[in-house]
C-alpha cells in the first residue's frame, strides 16, 4: 500500500467528522438484515465494530447486543454486577446509554466511573479481577464502549466475562447469533427503561473505579525505581479515556510526567493522519504518532496509547520502537527481574516475532503460541500460567510481582511504566536492550501488509487444511511447518503459517473488512524478505482463488 502524501501532517479540515450527523446516523439509521445482510451485528477477536453511515454500529445493534449479553448472563448463573466502561470516540456516549436502558430494564446492577467519565479497558479488567477475588459466589462481568484505535467515525462494543478478559470465540459467536435473532424479530424481546429515570432506579451504581486501579500499580510496576531515577517520562494520551489518570499517577508516585496533549476532541482534530491518509489513534504507527515521536528529545521515555488504553507505543531517543522489539525486551526484562514460578510460559501470538521464541527459550522458560486475539492469554494469566501475553499490535499484560494475575485484559498504562522501569533499572531504553538482542540473536525484518480479499476467498482462507499447501520451499529454504492450529493450544488459526529455517509468513482474514493480513519476517535481510512476500502471495492465491 503506498504512503499517503499526509501521513504524518496534520489532519486538514476536509477529513474530520461531522460529529451532530453521525450520532444522528446512530439513532435514525435502522439495520435490515434480510435485504442487507451486512447489517448483522459481527464480532472480531473480541467486539462489534462499524460506523453509523455504514448502518454496521446503530441503535438497534446495541440494544439488541446488550438483551444478548443480559440473556447470555442468566444462562450461565452471572449475578454479580457489571461493569461498564467507555472511550471518548463520538459514539461512545450514545451506545454506553444505549446499553444502560436494556440493562437497567434487565435489572442487572451496573457500575460505573463517577460523573460519568470515561473508564480505559485495563480498568475495567481489573475491577471484574479485583471483585471476583473477593466474591466468587456473585460474578462480575463488564462491557467496554470502543472501537479501540480505529478513526473518529467508528463505534465499537466489547463483552468482557467473568475471567475479566475479551470473551472468547464461544461466547462472541453465542452473544452474535442471539443479537441478530432479536434484529431479525424487531426487537420485540429487548427490555427498555427509560435513560432519564435509569439513574434514579436504583440498578446504576457511579462508582470512583480510578483510584483502586492506581494505588494497585505499585503491585505490578516497580515505580519506586522510577521515581528514584527521575526517569522523565513524556505521554501523549491521543485524547484517549486514560487522560485523567496521568497526573494522578505522577503525584500519587513522585513520578516526572508530562502530559503532551491534554485535548479530549471526538473528531481527533489533532491527530496526524495515518499511512492510509485516515485519522488512527494507533500507537505502534509512527505516522499517528508523529507529534510525540517530534518530542523525543525532550524525555527519556515517552508513552502513546489508544483511546482505550489497551495499547501502547513506546518512544525512546532512538524513535518509536516496533512493538515486537518493545516485546521482545520486556519479556527478556521480566524474566531477569521478577521472582516468578520457574513454570510459567510466555504467551505470544502467531503473528508476533520469533525473536520472543529466542529470547525466552534462553531465560529457560517456554513459549505458548497461540492464534491471534488476547482471548487466547486469558486462561493462562487467571491462573498464573502465564506470566506475559502480547501481541505484535502492541497489546500486552503480565503478572504482578507476586506472580498473581493483575488484569486479563491488554493493559498500555503498565506496558508505559514498565519501559520507565527498565530505564531506571538498567540504565540503558528499551531501544539499546533490543540493539542488544540483536547482536545475540541477529536482526530479523518484520512486515505486515493488506490484501482485497472476496467474502468467499476468506472464507477458503479460514478454512484451510496443511494438505491444501502443495509447496515444498519457500524463499530457497524447505519447509518446516505447515500450520493451520496453533502450536500452543491446537486452536484454529483461521488461517495459515508456513515456517522455513530462516523466516515465516502467516496469512488470515479480517474479521471485519474485506481483506486478508499477511505477516512476514525474515532473519535474513531485505532481500529474503521481499522474496517471503511474493511467495507467500503467491502461494495463498493459489489456495483462495
Amino acid at each position: 500500500m503506498a504512503i499517503h502524501p499526509g501521513a504524518g501532517k496534520p489532519a486538514p479540515q476536509s477529513v474530520l467528522i461531522n460529529v451532530p450527523k453521525l450520532v444522528s446516523a446512530y439513532y435514525l439509521n435502522e439495520p435490515d438484515l434480510e435485504q442487507n445482510p451486512e447489517h448483522c451485528v459481527a464480532f472480531g477477536t473480541s467486539g462489534h465494530r462499524g460506523c453509523s453511515y455504514d448502518v454496521k454500529f446503530n441503535e438497534s445493534h446495541i440494544l439488541s447486543i446488550t438483551q444478548a449479553i443480559c440473556d447470555y448472563r442468566k444462562q450461565n448463573d452471572i449475578f454479580g454486577p457489571l461493569f461498564l466502561g467507555k472511550d471518548t470516540h463520538a459514539l461512545s456516549e450514545a451506545a454506553f446509554n444505549s446499553a444502560i436502558e436494556v440493562l437497567v430494564a434487565n435489572e442487572v446492577q451496573v457500575i460505573t466511573q463517577d460523573d460519568g467519565d470515561f473508564t480505559p479497558t485495563p480498568v475495567i479488567s481489573h475491577a471484574i479481577v479485583s471483585y471476583n477475588k473477593l466474591h466468587p459466589n456473585e460474578l462480575a462481568d463488564g462491557i467496554v464502549v470502543t472501537p479501540s484505535h480505529n478513526p473518529p467515525e467508528d463505534g465499537g462494543f466489547k463483552y468482557n466475562p467473568p475471567d475479566g478478559g475479551p470473551a472468547d470465540t464461544d461466547v462472541t459467536k453465542w452473544i452474535e447469533d442471539r443479537a441478530n435473532q432479536l434484529l431479525l424479530e424487531d426487537l420485540v424481546e429487548v427490555e427498555l427503561f427509560p435513560f432519564a429515570k435509569a439513574s434514579r432506579s436504583g440498578f446504576i451504581k457511579y462508582q470512583d473505579l480510578m483510584t483502586p486501579y492506581i494505588n494497585d500499580l505499585e503491585n505490578i510496576v516497580n515505580l519506586k525505581a522510577i521515581s528514584e531515577a527521575g526517569i522523565k517520562i513524556g505521554v501523549d494520551p491521543l485524547g484517549g479515556s486514560g487522560i485523567n489518570f496521568w497526573p494522578v499517577i505522577a503525584k500519587k508516585y513522585n513520578l516526572d510526567i508530562s502530559v503532551v496533549n491534554d485535548v479530549v476532541d471526538p473528531r481527533f482534530a489533532f491527530m496526524p493522519l495515518d499511512k492510509d491518509g485516515k485519522i488512527r489513534m494507533d500507537c505502534s504507527s509512527p505516522y499517528s504518532m508523529a507529534n510525540l515521536i517530534a518530542l523525543k528529545d525532550d524525555f527519556d521515555i515517552a508513552i502513546g496509547n489508544d483511546p482505550d488504553y489497551d495499547r501502547h507505543g513506546i518512544v525512546t531517543p532512538g524513535g518509536l520502537m516496533n512493538p515486537n522489539h518493545f516485546l521482545a525486551v520486556a519479556i527478556d526484562y521480566l524474566l531477569k527481574n521478577r521472582d516468578w514460578n520457574a513454570n510459567v510460559q510466555i504467551g505470544k501470538t502467531l503473528v508476533s516475532s520469533s525473536m520472543i521464541d529466542k529470547v525466552t527459550e534462553r531465560n529457560g522458560r517456554k513459549v505458548k503460541e497461540v492464534p491471534v486475539g488476547f482471548k487466547w492469554f486469558v486462561e493462562g494469566l487467571n491462573k498464573g500460567k502465564l506470566a506475559f501475553g502480547g501481541e505484535e499490535s502492541a497489546g500486552a499484560a503480565f503478572l504482578r510481582f507476586d506472580g498473581s494475575v493483575w488484569c486479563t485484559d491488554k493493559d498500555g498504562f503498565i506496558m508505559g511504566l514498565l519501559a520507565a522501569e527498565i530505564l531506571a533499572v538498567t540504565g540503558k531504553t528499551p531501544s539499546a536492550l533490543y540493539k542488544e538482542l540483536e547482536q545475540e540473536f541477529g536482526s530479523p525484518l518484520y512486515k505486515r501488509i493488506d490484501a482485497p480479499a472476496t467474502s468467499t476467498q476468506k472464507s477458503r482462507l479460514k478454512a484451510l487444511s496443511a494438505d491444501d499447501v502443495k509447496a515444498d520451499t519457500l524463499a530457497g529454504e524447505p519447509i518446516l511447518q505447515k500450520l493451520t492450529h496453533a502450536p500452543g493450544n491446537n486452536a484454529p488459526i483461521g488461517g495459515l503459517k508456513v515456517v522455513t529455517e530462516s523466516g515465516w509468513f502467516a496469512a488470515r482474514p479480517s474479521g471485519t473488512e474485506d481483506i486478508y493480513k499477511i505477516y512476514l519476517e525474515s532473519f535474513k535481510g531485505e532481500a529474503h524478505l521481499a522474496l517471503l512476500e511474493k511467495e507467500a502471495k503467491k502461494l495463498v492465491d493459489s489456495v483462495i482463488s
